[in-house]
């Protein structure tokens, strides 16, 4: 049983790219958040010194810390992970970046897909994917709070409204992205994570110097919750083998853990031919059974099949009884004082065929 769950915050920048950090420096603040693993992803093109020597186990607890790459430079940013080297990529089409990931063994995630940029100060500049023909990929990263914070910056007003409510305004996965997941998912499985995409940046205004979006605050953000079947102890190896297939699996959910803790969260279908299934695994529909659902604190509980929602329930649990074949996940939300019902958890599906 998968019954050992690791918080992870992925797609971090250092300072071998456009970040202000060494990896060490910003594992450990990602531990003292409570975070049990971290995947840096530096710009490829930026970065000339790829090098998996610093990955391992920090701490007596003990902390991961696992280094893959964006791939990727106007456009069509590639989350790779699993690599040796960095691929020979600059002027590669986006199918040539997932094809050379693939052929080291690797795997890897579209990163903010339909971005929009920042209005103010950056002109709206964004990274998106727009060649959506290609194949192989494992799936995407649907949730960015980066990205999603800056889309709701078009002035210093909104600007300060959006520093002050970092949290409680964020938005969740953008309903093209989702929309998008969603068609997919009904063709194959196609994985999807969240990140932080951390960064450090400091933001420059007039004579204001700040770094407002800090590994600090981004490192406990949107992360995924991974499933192992057995703890992480010495073995870095074991340890990195085991997180990576967990994230291909898709045995993983995403949480904004900045609103609340989301440790503790189970989806699982229980069928009544005994065929159970976590979030991520596949089968052929041959009886009904039951989406159990748990929270470790009260939300709105929705299930989603084929991309429709399809029940709601307020509360700690929730069970909703399976009939049909389809592709069911759930989306969690909480409700926060003056801002109304906020997106908290994105569960990756299971799929009856």
């Amino acid at each position: 049983m998968f019954n050992h769950e690791y918080v992870g915050n992925i797609h971090v920048h250092s300072s071998l790219s456009d970040g202000r950090g060494s990896y060490t420096e910003i594992a450990e603040k990602a531990s003292r958040n409570g975070i049990d693993f971290i995947c840096f992803n530096d710009h490829s093109h930026m970065n000339k010194r790829f090098s998996l020597e610093e990955e391992g186990l920090y701490g007596t607890k003990p902390f991961a810390l696992l280094i893959g790459a964006e791939i990727g430079k106007d456009s069509h940013h590639y989350l790779a992970y699993d690599i040796k080297t960095l691929p020979d990529c600059e002027e590669a089409s986006p199918q040539e970046v997932i094809d050379s990931v693939n052929e080291q063994g690797g795997f890897g995630f579209m990163a903010h897909p339909f971005e929009k940029g920042m209005p103010f100060m950056e002109k709206s500049v964004a990274y998106r994917w727009h060649d959506l023909s290609v194949t192989g990929f494992t799936g995407i990263c649907i949730w960015n709070f980066s990205s999603r914070w800056k889309e709701r910056v078009k002035s210093i007003f909104h600007g300060l409204f959006h520093l002050c409510f970092k949290v409680q305004a964020l938005k969740g996965p953008s309903r093209e992205t989702l929309n998008y997941w969603d068609e997919l998912c009904q063709k194959r499985k196609v994985v999807a994570v969240g990140g932080s995409d951390a960064h450090g940046t400091v933001f420059k205004l007039w004579f204001l110097r700040a770094t407002f979006l800090s590994y600090g605050f981004l490192l406990n953000t949107i992360n995924i919750h991974i499933f192992l079947k057995k703890r992480f102890y010495k073995d870095f190896n074991a340890a990195k083998t085991d997180i990576y297939e967990a994230m291909k699996a898709g045995r993983l959910f995403i949480a904004n853990d900045r609103l609340a803790p989301a440790r503790g969260f189970k989806c699982y279908l229980l069928s009544d031919d005994g065929s159970d299934l976590l979030m991520g695994e596949e089968d052929t529909f041959r009886s009904e059974g039951n989406l159990l659902v748990e929270l470790p604190s009260k939300g709105e509980i929705r299930v989603i099949r084929n991309g429709e929602t399809v029940y709601r329930q307020r509360g700690m649990e929730a069970v909703y009884s399976v009939k049909e074949k389809g592709v069911y996940r759930v989306e969690v939300y909480r409700y926060v004082s003056v801002f109304g019902w906020r997106p908290w958890i994105f569960t990756n599906p299971v799929y009856l065929r």
